[in-house]
C-alpha cells in the first residue's frame, strides 16, 4: 500500500473532526502498536465473517491464537475460528518463495474447507519484501474458482483504527455489490407490513449479544442484509448495496463503508448504540425516521413502550442494589460513551472514562452525557488507573481483560467489558445481564475477606507470631 493510499484512508469526510488533530488515528511510535496495529484492526473487523477462510500471510507469530480470539459468535459456520497462516520463515524470504507459498496456502484452504471466499491478510514481512498479494489472489481465484480478497494491512502502516478502515476499503472494493439479496421468504411476509432491508456496520456480536436485539428487528419488519461483520456470511457482505438504511454501531471503525454506501448507492446512515435502554430505543427510532414509513414508526413506538415498561420492572430490584455506586470505566471508541449511558440507566455514577482510542466525536458524546468537567483518561498504566480509583473513590473498575490483574491485586472489584467477555450486554434484555454481573461482582463476599488484616497481623503491624 502506497503512502498516498494510507493518507486517503485517514482523510475521512464523514468525521466532523477530519481537519483537526486525529487522536484516535495517530501513527504509533516505533516499537509500540498503541493498542493494536493495522493488521490487528483489519483482521478484527473481518474475522467474524463465518464462512470465509481467513489466511494470515506472514510469520507464524502474526496468526496469534485464532480460536475464539475475539469472542464473536456464529449461528452457523465456524470456519472463521480455524487459524490459517502461510508461516513464512527466513528461508522463504531469502529464497523469494513467499508468493508461491501463499498461492498453495489458498489452494489448500479451498480444497480442505470449501469456503465461500478466502481473505488474505498482508503483514509486515511480505509487505517489506514486496510481495504482490493482489496478483497472487487474482491468480488463485482464477485457479480455484472461489473469490480471493487481498487485505493489504501490514502492521507498520499505522494503528488498529487505520486497519479497520483498510478492511472496510477491501470489502467495498472487492465484495460489496457483487451479488443480489435473496427475496423475502413467503413465510416471512405479513399482511400490512412492508419489509425494509437494513445493514448494521461495526456490529461484532460479541458473546452473541446481538441475538438479544435481532428478534425486535424481525418484529418490526426490518430485515438485516448484513451485520458487518458479526455472524455475517460472505453473501451478506456482497448484498450490502441493496439496503435502505445503515446503522454504524461501533463508532468510526468502518465509517468509510457507510459513507461510500451513501455516496455511491444513496443509502442514508446514522450512528448509534444498543448498550442501554435509552440508546436502544433511540436506535430503533432512528431507523423508523430514515425509512420514513408511518406504519413502521407506529410499530416502533409501540414496541419501545412495551419493552421499556417490561425492562424497567425487571431492573428496579437491581437498581436498588447498584444505585450510587461509583464506576471507573477504562475502554475506548464507542464504548467510552455508550457504556456510560447504560451504566447511568442502572443508577451508577461514572466518575471517569478512558479515551485512549476515542475520536473527537466520541469525546464530544462523553461530554454531552457526563458533563464538561468529566475526567477523561488516556494513561492506562496500572499506577495511573489505581490513582484515579483512589482519587475518585471508585467502587469498581470496568475495563478490558488486560486490566483485570491490576484491579484484583489492588483488591478492587473488576468487570470485563471488552471483546474477551463471556456475557452479552446489548439490547433491553442485555441490560439485565449487565446489572446482574455488576451486582455479583460488587457484592461478592471475597472483597470483605481479602480486605481484612491477615490473621497473623497484630495491631495492624505485619508479622508472624511464632508459637501462636
Amino acid at each position: 500500500m502506497q503512502a498516498k493510499d494510507i493518507a486517503e484512508l485517514l482523510n475521512e469526510p464523514a468525521c466532523t473532526h477530519n481537519t483537526k488533530s486525529k487522536s484516535g488515528c495517530a501513527r504509533p511510535k516505533p516499537g509500540s502498536t498503541a493498542g493494536g496495529c493495522s493488521f490487528d484492526g483489519a483482521q478484527i473487523a473481518l474475522l467474524p465473517i463465518a464462512d470465509v477462510a481467513h489466511i494470515v500471510h506472514g510469520p507464524i507469530a502474526c496468526a496469534g491464537s485464532s480460536w475464539d480470539n475475539r469472542g464473536t459468535r456464529s449461528s452457523g459456520p465456524t470456519l472463521y475460528r480455524i487459524g490459517m497462516t502461510t508461516d513464512l520463515t527466513e528461508q522463504d524470504v531469502i529464497m523469494g518463495r513467499s508468493e508461491k507459498r501463499l498461492f498453495h496456502a489458498i489452494k489448500q484452504a479451498v480444497d480442505g474447507y470449501a469456503p465461500k471466499a478466502v481473505f488474505v491478510y498482508n503483514t509486515c514481512v511480505p509487505a517489506l519484501t514486496g510481495d504482490d498479494i493482489g496478483a497472487v489472489c487474482k491468480a488463485a481465484a482464477e485457479k480455484c474458482g472461489v473469490p480471493v480478497v487481498p487485505v493489504d494491512c501490514a502492521g507498520f502502516y499505522g494503528t488498529k483504527n487505520l486497519g479497520n478502515r483498510i478492511a472496510g476499503e477491501a470489502m467495498f472494493k472487492y465484495v460489496v455489490g457483487t451479488a443480489e439479496p435473496l427475496p423475502v421468504p413467503a413465510g416471512a411476509q405479513r399482511p400490512g407490513i412492508t419489509v425494509h432491508d437494513v445493514n448494521l456496520i461495526g456490529e461484532y456480536n460479541i458473546a452473541g449479544e446481538f441475538w438479544n436485539v435481532l428478534p425486535l428487528f424481525d418484529e418490526l419488519g426490518l430485515r438485516i442484509l448484513c451485520t458487518l461483520s458479526g455472524d455475517a456470511r460472505f453473501h451478506d457482505v456482497q448484498t450490502m448495496h441493496r439496503a435502505e438504511a445503515n446503522m454504524v454501531v461501533c463508532a468510526k471503525a468502518l465509517l468509510n463503508v457507510a459513507r461510500k454506501l451513501q455516496t455511491d448507492y444513496k443509502i442514508p446512515f446514522f450512528e448509534g448504540s444498543f448498550y442501554g435502554v435509552t440508546d436502544t430505543s433511540m436506535a430503533f427510532r432512528e431507523f423508523a425516521k430514515l425509512l420514513n414509513d408511518p406504519q413502521l414508526s407506529e410499530r416502533t413506538e409501540a414496541l419501545i413502550v412495551r419493552e421499556e415498561a417490561k425492562i424497567n420492572v425487571a431492573l428496579d430490584p437491581w437498581r436498588e442494589k447498584l444505585r450510587g455506586k461509583r464506576v471507573l470505566l477504562y475502554t475506548g471508541g464507542v464504548k467510552s460513551w455508550s457504556i456510560v449511558s447504560a451504566l447511568q440507566d442502572l443508577g451508577l455514577e461514572v466518575v471517569a472514562t478512558g479515551t485512549s482510542k476515542s475520536t473527537e466525536e466520541d469525546k464530544a458524546r462523553i461530554r454531552e452525557i457526563m458533563g464538561e468537567k468529566t475526567k477523561m483518561i488516556t494513561d492506562g498504566s496500572p499506577k495511573a488507573l489505581l490513582g484515579v480509583v483512589k482519587e475518585y473513590q471508585a467502587d469498581i473498575l470496568i475495563a478490558g481483560g488486560r486490566n483485570m490483574y491490576t484491579a484484583l491485586k489492588a483488591k478492587i472489584p473488576f468487570l470485563d467489558i471488552n471483546q474477551e467477555r463471556e456475557f452479552g450486554y446489548e439490547g433491553y434484555s442485555g441490560m439485565i445481564e449487565l446489572a446482574r454481573q455488576l451486582a455479583l461482582t460488587l457484592q461478592s463476599p471475597v472483597w470483605q475477606s481479602v480486605r481484612k488484616p491477615a490473621p497473623w497481623a497484630k495491631s495492624g503491624v505485619p508479622g508472624v507470631e511464632l508459637g501462636a
